[in-house]
C-alpha cells in the first residue's frame, strides 16, 4: 500500500473546497488493485467518514437545458452525462479538471473491462458446437455456450444478470446513436471513455421526493471523492438526503484498514462486465440455468411456467437452486394438474424433494460440463502462449476468466455436494 500521487492530494483539496468533509479516510494504492480507501486513524462505528454535498456532485442538473435540448428524440442519462463530458462548455467543465486527473486512463478499461476486449477474448461471432469450442466468458456475459445450443424461445423475458455484454454493448450502441446524431464528429474512443467513465463511477441518484425511473441508467450520478470506495459485502452505510451523500462507518476500523462500500447484491459476472473486477468471495454471486432448463422442457411445460410467472431467472447461488429452480424441475416429474394446484399453493400431492433434487442435480451437472470444457480451452491456451512466447496482455485477461469459471465449477460442486 502506497500514497496514490500529487495529483490525488490536489483532488482532495478541490473536494474540501466544494464543501465535502472527509474524516479520517484518504485514497490508497493497493499493488495489483489500484486505488482504494483506507482509514488514516482509528474510526469508531457511526462516525461519518465522508459527506459530498449536491454541489459537488456531477448530475444531470449540471448540464445547461439548452445541452440537454438538443438531444430532443431522448437519450438515457447515462449517455447525457458522458456526452457533456465530451462535448459540454469547456469553461463549465473546467471545474471538474482536478477530478478528471485521478480518473481511470484508457488503457486500465482496456485491460480490465470485458466490452474492450479483443473479440477472439470478447465473445466469437456466432456459436458452434464445433470440435475447438470458442466461447470463453461465461454465459451469463456472453449469453453463450462450448456445449449446448439455446433453444429459440417464441417469447422473450426481462433476464436479471444475463446476456450481460450484449445488453451492454447495445447500452452504449443506443448512446452513440444518440450522440452522433447531434453532434455527426464525434470520435467514438474518446465518447466511449466518457461512457465507461459514467458507467464504472456513476451512483444511484434519485431525490427524495421523485419516483424511481423504469430505467436505472436514468438515475445516475458522479461523486467526487466517494469514487474511491472498492466494493464489498461488508460495507459503510451510505445514504443520499437531497443534499449530500454521507458514508458512515458501520464498525470500528483499524487505522490502516481499507473502507469499503457496497454496489449492490450483483453475481461476479456483473462485477467482470460492469466493473472489470470480481470478487474472491462473493455472497451474492450467481449463475443462471434458464438455458438448460428451456433445453429440458418441451414446449407445454414452457408454456405452464409462462401462466404462472415462473418462467426464466433460474438462480443457483452459494446457498444453493432458488424456489423458480425448483418449481420448474417438478414440471418434469408431476402432472400438470398436480403441478398447477402446487404453484398455486393449493396442495402438495406427487411432490417429491428426491425427484425434485434429482432433477436440479442433472442441470448442474450440466452447467458443470460446460464449466470444465472451457476450463480445458483456457488451460490450453495459456500454455500455448507460453510455448509460442506470451502475449501479456491475453494472458492477463485469460488468467482473469479462468478464475472466474474455476469460481463456478466451485459453485456448481458445492451445490451438487450439498443436495446429495
Amino acid at each position: 500500500m502506497s500514497a496514490p500521487g500529487d495529483n490525488h492530494l490536489a483532488f482532495t483539496e478541490w473536494v474540501i473546497s466544494q464543501g465535502a468533509k472527509i474524516n479520517g479516510v484518504a485514497p490508497a494504492r493497493f499493488p495489483g488493485r489500484g486505488l482504494g480507501m483506507i482509514a488514516t486513524r482509528d474510526i469508531e462505528e457511526g462516525e461519518i467518514m465522508v459527506q459530498v454535498p449536491l454541489k459537488a456532485m456531477y448530475t444531470i442538473d449540471s448540464i445547461p437545458p439548452s445541452f440537454v435540448n438538443k438531444f430532443l428524440d431522448g437519450i438515457s442519462v447515462h449517455g447525457l452525462l458522458a456526452a457533456f463530458l465530451t462535448h459540454g462548455d469547456p469553461n463549465l467543465l473546467e471545474k471538474y479538471t482536478l477530478w478528471q486527473a485521478v480518473w481511470p486512463t484508457r488503457q486500465d478499461f482496456a485491460d480490465s473491462m470485458p466490452l474492450l476486449w479483443p473479440e477472439h477474448l470478447r465473445s466469437p461471432s456466432a456459436n458452434t458446437l464445433s470440435p475447438t469450442p470458442e466461447v470463453l466468458l461465461p454465459p451469463s456475459i456472453s449469453g453463450q455456450w462450448n456445449t449446448i445450443r439455446k433453444k429459440t424461445l417464441d417469447e422473450p423475458y426481462k433476464t436479471n444478470h444475463q446476456n450481460l455484454l450484449p445488453e451492454m454493448e447495445k447500452r452504449f450502441q443506443d448512446a452513440w446513436d444518440s450522440v452522433r446524431a447531434v453532434f455527426p464528429d464525434t470520435d467514438r474512443e474518446t465518447y466511449l471513455y466518457f461512457w465507461l467513465i459514467v458507467n464504472t463511477r456513476s451512483f444511484y441518484y434519485l431525490m427524495p421526493d421523485e419516483d424511481p425511473p423504469e430505467d436505472n441508467n436514468d438515475a445516475m450520478a458522479l461523486v467526487p471523492f466517494a469514487d474511491y470506495f472498492n466494493h464489498s459485502d461488508e460495507a459503510c452505510d451510505v445514504v443520499f438526503d437531497g443534499e449530500a451523500y454521507t458514508f458512515r462507518a458501520t464498525k470500528h476500523y483499524d487505522k490502516g484498514e481499507e473502507i469499503y462500500m457496497s454496489y449492490g447484491p450483483h453475481p461476479n459476472d456483473f462485477l467482470l462486465t460492469e466493473y472489470g473486477f470480481y470478487l474472491p468471495t462473493n455472497n451474492s454471486d450467481a449463475i443462471y440455468l434458464d438455458d438448460i432448463i428451456f433445453r429440458d422442457l418441451n414446449a407445454s411445460s414452457i408454456e405452464q411456467l409462462k401462466l404462472h410467472q415462473y418462467y426464466g431467472n433460474y438462480q443457483l447461488t452459494p446457498t444453493g437452486p432458488c424456489f423458480r429452480t425448483e418449481v420448474a424441475a417438478c414440471l418434469k416429474y408431476l402432472p400438470a394438474k398436480d403441478w398447477r394446484s402446487y404453484v398455486q399453493g393449493q396442495s402438495t400431492r406427487g411432490v417429491s424433494p428426491k425427484k425434485t433434487s434429482t432433477v436440479v442435480r442433472a442441470w448442474i451437472g450440466r452447467y458443470r460440463k460446460e464449466a470444465e470444457e472451457t476450463i480445458g480451452i483456457l488451460e490450453r491456451s495459456i500454455e500455448n502462449e507460453k510455448k509460442e512466447g506470451e502475449i501479456k496482455e491475453d494472458r492477463e485477461k485469460l488468467d482473469v476468466v479462468l478464475g472466474r469459471w474455476r469460481q463456478i465449477r466451485g459453485l456448481c460442486e458445492s451445490a451438487l455436494e450439498s443436495m446429495r
